[in-house]
């Protein structure tokens, strides 16, 4: 979890410092075509076999949802103070946990419901709805969080199903045109500067997931999640070093208020 932390930092990190000279769509292109090239230096190590799937369909659903919460991610990042960003990303579990009643016909039982309540009494503390004016991008990145939940339950369809080597290949496969085609008419050619940007965008996504799933492997939800929610801290603090982002007392207690319905349903749950 130390490796995610430090890894989803980064990217965002990283993103910030593109966005000087290149849109968000060439950006989420890079990103793939450096995953695609990480993917196949290690694909020998799995075998073709790893990457057979009944479900292609599938993966291209989960996939258009995935992008756009990414498209949302890095907007956001543009408009918005990092930890601003990260405090609404972690919504993600509230929509999953609403998708999963209505598409997996999951129940909604007390643990979930004291989630969803306190989830949404963090996004009013988040966005401060009538006392003031509500950045667009806040709400984009409101959607964004929604369109990864409903990534999370198609994932949670296919991890059953197919290989997480193939569930990541089919990822950077499909998101690279998705990437590309909008980006042809603002294309700016990488400076060499960039390219250590580049890599790291590509690179870090890729670990971070990689890092997340090995933890939840290791140990159980109630301990990995919390260590998720210090991405909070952190990001708070490398905002604040690096581009002079205050620290807002109502997103640290907005994120908390989510944080502790969260924690509490997984706590029920486990």
């Amino acid at each position: 979890m130390g490796g995610a932390l430090l890894s989803f930092s980064l990217m965002a990190v990283a993103v910030r410092e593109l966005l000087r000279t290149m849109g968000a769509f060439e950006i989420l292109f890079l990103r793939s075509l450096v995953s695609i090239v990480l993917l196949l230096f290690v694909l020998p190590r799995f075998g073709l076999a790893a990457l057979r799937t009944r479900h292609f369909g599938l993966h291209v659903v989960r996939n258009l949802f995935h992008f756009g919460g990414q498209y949302a991610w890095v907007y956001a990042i543009a408009m918005l103070p990092l930890a601003t960003v990260f405090a609404i990303e972690f919504t993600m579990p509230v929509w999953t946990a609403v998708l999963a009643v209505m598409i997996l016909g999951e129940r909604l039982n007390r643990g979930r419901i004291v989630m969803l309540v306190l989830g949404l009494a963090g996004i009013l503390v988040i966005l401060k709805p009538g006392f003031g004016f509500i950045h667009p991008a806040a709400l984009v990145m409101l959607a964004g969080a929604f369109a990864y939940a409903t990534t999370m339950i198609t994932t949670k369809r296919l991890v059953g199903r197919d290989s997480a080597f193939a569930i990541l290949f089919y990822m950077a496969v499909i998101q690279l045109p998705l990437g590309l085609i909008p980006a042809l008419p603002q294309w700016v050619t990488p400076r060499l500067a960039d390219l250590h940007w580049v890599i790291a965008v590509g690179a870090a996504g890729l670990f971070a997931h990689y890092c997340m799933t090995r933890a939840f492997r290791l140990a159980d939800a109630t301990l990995v999640v919390p260590i998720d929610f210090l991405r909070l801290p952190l990001i708070a603090v490398v905002g604040m070093i690096f581009y002079g982002e205050p620290l807002e007392f109502s997103i640290m207690l907005g994120a908390a208020v989510i944080f502790a319905g969260t924690y509490y349903s997984i706590r029920r749950e486990s």
